[in-house]
């Protein structure tokens, strides 16, 4: 059975902690975190790793300018990494593709060990669609990472071939939606009235009043219900990842919840939802964790080798596919770890990036 190997890790644990438990692992291996920023846990993310001299440390971002003061700030504490710059707008499919170009063509870094998803948009208070025409959430979260990972593969098979089964990981920084949402299949970019739409996919309500939603069932656009669905797509990612991948070259892929942060992550946030969430902080409701603490799932899924292909119990699919506060955790909802989701989700994925994949 799929288990952690340190229980005792939990909301607390900072991430530096963690990878030192797993510095063996962390050692030697070329790692890239896509989403590095100096106020958010893809900083703190890469820092971890640094920390235990990974042969190269990628860090992907959209602004050059603070890709390299990631790299700069991280040179300083950890100067004998080789650190690489990778330039990654994942709202936009023709700059993916130019992203993934670049990395397959660096003949001097022929494989990649690690992959973290980690970069996000969320609560976009208005409806806005990409330059590929898709909610623009969805866009970024989902549809980006999984075009970048997917023309990557190359170099992800090419370590699996030279590492343990489940060694070679993509990781699908997701968020605690999947405990509460599931896939708006028939209306993905936010065009129909909610309560006009199948039961199953219409919004959690209450959550979303909650949350400073005014008459959430008349609107069709709601920030943190796009949030959602893209987050959802993460882990039915991994899920769909593993059946291609984990028995034929021995990838695995885990997603999780990193926990709340105040990072740059809420800075589009509606009035009405800073409001609630201030509420929130003040009734002790939320539990805001350090940008370490942060970090410190991600690092437990990309490198703790008790954890391998998640496997059914009680009912439940894909249990172990998805972690919270450093240890797998069953509160998702059943839709966000269905395998028939998950493929729908591939289907679909292909079709939005006018392309197919298989290895």
């Amino acid at each position: 059975m799929t288990a952690t190997t340190y229980s005792n890790f939990d909301e607390k644990t900072e991430s530096l902690e963690v990878a030192e438990k797993f510095a063996d692992q962390i050692h030697g291996k070329t790692i890239l975190v896509t989403g590095v920023n100096r106020g958010g846990i893809g900083f703190s993310t890469a820092k971890a790793f640094a920390s235990r001299s990974p042969s190269h440390l990628i860090i992907a971002g959209r602004n050059t300018s603070r890709i390299q003061e990631c790299i700069d700030a991280l040179k300083v504490e950890f100067p004998h990494v080789d650190y690489r710059a990778l330039k990654l707008d994942l709202s936009s499919q023709k700059v993916v593709r130019e992203a993934a170009a670049a990395l397959l063509s660096w003949n001097d870094i022929p494989e990649v060990n690690i992959l973290v998803n980690n970069a996000a948009v969320m609560n976009l208070p208005d409806r806005t669609l990409s330059e590929d025409g898709l909610e623009m959430q969805f866009a970024t979260n989902h549809i980006g990472h999984f075009l970048f990972t997917c023309l990557i593969m190359p170099k992800l098979i090419k370590a699996a071939k030279n590492s343990p089964k489940g060694a070679t990981r993509v990781i699908n920084v997701s968020s605690l939606s999947p405990t509460r949402a599931g896939m708006r299949w028939s209306d993905i970019n936010f065009e129909k009235i909610n309560k006009t739409l199948p039961k199953e996919e219409q919004p959690p309500y209450g959550m979303h009043r909650t949350w400073g939603a005014i008459e959430p069932e008349e609107k069709s656009y709601l920030p943190l219900e796009g949030y959602n669905q893209s987050k959802v797509a993460n882990v039915l990612f991994s899920i769909a990842l593993n059946k291609r991948l984990y028995e034929k070259y021995g990838i695995l892929s885990i997603a999780l919840h990193p926990g709340i942060i105040q990072t740059e992550l809420s800075r589009y946030a509606a009035p009405e939802t800073l409001k609630a969430m201030g509420e929130f902080l003040k009734k002790g409701d939320l539990y805001i964790k350090t940008l370490g603490a942060g970090a410190s799932t991600t690092i437990v899924a990309a490198m703790d080798p008790g954890l391998g292909m998640p496997r059914e119990r009680d009912g439940k699919e894909n249990l172990g596919v998805y972690l919270i506060d450093c240890q797998i955790s069953d509160k998702a909802d059943p839709r966000a770890i269905s395998s028939n989701e998950a493929e729908k989700l591939w289907t679909l994925s292909e079709e939005l990036v006018k392309d197919t994949f298989s290895w």
